[in-house]
């Protein structure tokens, strides 16, 4: 189980977490963006990001990376708004977290950018069969593989002669075990805990899984290249590999909490 504090960063393991609307608390409050135009930044483009750290700690958030000195950001709720976009299809509102911030930022990523939070009273409408609402994630409150997925597709993967990839490749948020692979396709409802979660739509992959989560760097062709072989999506152009979910009872989320199918 995982949360991202800053969109496209590095993961944040944890073993409990409270669920939200958009996810599990605290999940893509944060988005670093062009200075110019307010577009988002992410790894398909700047694959280094996934060298930076986020962390919350008392008085705000940490950024840490090799190479710079940590910065604090203290959180700021009632900043400057700026305009910011996803994808060309969503404008919202981001509230700017400051010079300082920025310049930590451009910094680790060699580029002019700013850091912004998600609004407390924005919202955002996800999309699917349950749409449920988002943050800063590209467009789901929960991502959600099964472990058994990956273990067929390292099983490929190693059998042309290439590495294993990690699960971390795929940035989920819960990682199921003991379930088959790509059940995570096929259920409409599910509860984990006391969290209820409804399938939005399967996950289609973009370059982001061929970036070592450890380093920022770019490895090659896998992932892609196997699952191109059997995951090509039905419905949409690309190959998927993990399902995205809407948060439909929020509650509290531990490792080990038992999943259910309540409606497949």
């Amino acid at each position: 189980m995982a949360y991202y504090p800053v969109k496209g960063f590095r993961a944040v393991p944890v073993q409990a977490a409270d669920v939200v609307e958009t996810g599990l608390v605290d999940d893509r409050q944060y988005m670093v963006v062009d200075a110019s135009d307010g577009s988002f930044i992410s790894q398909r483009k700047v694959p280094a990001m996934a060298a930076a750290s986020a962390a919350f700690v008392d008085g705000g958030l940490l950024l840490s990376m090799d190479g710079l000195d940590d910065h604090l950001v203290e959180t700021t709720l009632d900043g400057a708004a700026r305009d910011v976009s996803m994808f060309n299809k969503w404008y919202g509102t981001g509230i700017d977290q400051g010079d300082q911030a920025a310049k930590w930022c451009s910094a680790a990523l060699d580029r002019e950018v700013r850091l912004v939070r998600f609004p407390p009273t924005q919202i955002r409408d996800g999309w699917g069969l349950h749409p449920g609402r988002v943050a800063f994630g590209d467009a789901h409150a929960i991502l959600l593989i099964t472990e058994a997925s990956l273990e067929g597709l390292n099983t490929r993967i190693t059998a042309a002669g290439a590495p294993a990839v990690p699960m971390d490749r795929f940035r989920p948020n819960i990682v199921l075990t003991g379930w088959p692979a790509h059940a995570e396709d096929e259920a409409t409802r599910l509860r984990i805990g006391a969290v209820e979660l409804g399938f939005s739509t399967r996950a289609i992959r973009c370059a982001v899984p061929t970036v070592d989560q450890a380093t920022g760097a770019k490895t090659g062709p896998e992932p892609t290249r196997t699952l191109a072989t059997y995951r090509r999506d039905p419905d949409r152009p690309g190959v998927s590999f993990g399902a995205k979910y809407a948060v439909l009872t929020p509650g509290p989320l531990h490792l080990g909490d038992e999943a259910q199918v309540v409606e497949g």
